[in-house]
């Protein structure tokens, strides 16, 4: 006999359910695609686990019992939230969703993505608010407990539990000022030794330039170091220094502070540029809104 405090499958529901109603099991049967010996059994387990005779056989059908009668109401309640649950599906619209988004990345991007992306955003999604949060240690935990919705960059220390979704590629260039005095349109390896550089400590893909300076044996005469890009437009315009950086952060740079970009002449390995989320939200309806936003506006 099952204990009282089990959970009767869901069949054995329908059943009283039909039977309710149909005062048949010949009827319920043929209702449910079963054999009648078959309802027989699952009569037999639904009488058992509620302890009552539950229907009882008469010429005018299987009458309910008293028990039967005070007990459908709640089996039918059981039954309309198992089918609210099978039909769950949490909508996210945009144009009425007061929500905040958190994305981890790099200050690179809140130069080149960012602006692009809260602009759409404000248009589609008046109410939503995005937090722009850093790319560091703990955003794979962030990631995994919801306190972030994506990670977007180059991250590929971001382990297991995750999806990525590739975004763009990225190569390398170098910027200048236009007045240059010995740089015209062009940069060549003698001339990238000997002049002096702005090194950013923590951009996106430093370490594969520092792998690219020490296999090529290049040591850079490193003038200034930033920790990040902030500033280095107004730096590159205003002196004789030169910068090397990924392209996107590069010719944006270059747009917005009139300088020149020129192609980098140290052979660097490119990298990805990748959207991150962890399996817990594949399908969260907000997320995907979110990720569908950055694929539209920057994959290729």
């Amino acid at each position: 006999m099952a204990a009282l405090g089990d959970v009767p499958d869901l069949k054995l529901l329908q059943l009283f359910d039909l039977l309710y109603d149909l005062r048949s099991v010949t009827r319920v049967a043929e209702r449910l695609g079963q054999s009648q010996p078959t309802i027989s059994i699952w009569l037999r387990h639904l009488r058992a686990y509620l302890r009552d005779p539950l229907f009882v056989r008469t010429p005018r059908g299987m009458v309910p019992t008293p028990q039967a009668d005070a007990l459908i109401g709640t089996c039918r309640e059981i039954l309309e939230m198992m089918r609210r649950l099978a039909a769950w599906d949490v909508a996210f619209d945009p144009g009425t969703a007061r929500r905040r988004f958190r994305i981890c990345m790099t200050d690179a991007s809140h130069i080149t993505l960012l602006p692009r992306l809260l602009a759409h955003v404000r248009e589609q999604a008046p109410g939503v608010r995005l937090d722009a949060v850093r790319i560091d240690g703990r955003t794979e935990q962030a990631l995994e407990s919801g306190e972030a919705d994506l990670a977007i960059g180059y991250v590929p220390w971001l382990s297991g539990g995750m999806y990525q979704q590739h975004l763009y590629d990225q190569d390398w260039v170098c910027l200048a000022t236009q007045e240059h005095s010995r740089l015209h349109g062009r940069l060549t390896m003698k001339q990238y030794r000997e002049q002096g550089h702005v090194a950013v400590a923590a951009g996106t893909g430093a370490q594969l330039l520092d792998q690219a300076l020490a296999r090529e044996d290049v040591h850079r005469n490193v003038v200034l170091e930033l920790p990040g890009f902030l500033g280095l437009g107004a730096i590159i315009q205003t002196t004789d220094l030169i910068a090397t950086l990924p392209r996107h952060i590069g010719e944006t740079l270059a747009q917005a502070s009139g300088i020149q970009v020129l192609n980098c002449p140290l052979t660097i390995d490119g990298f990805p540029v990748r959207q991150h989320w962890h399996t817990r939200y594949h399908h969260e309806p907000g997320n995907r809104w979110l990720r569908g936003v950055v694929v539209q506006l920057f994959g290729v």
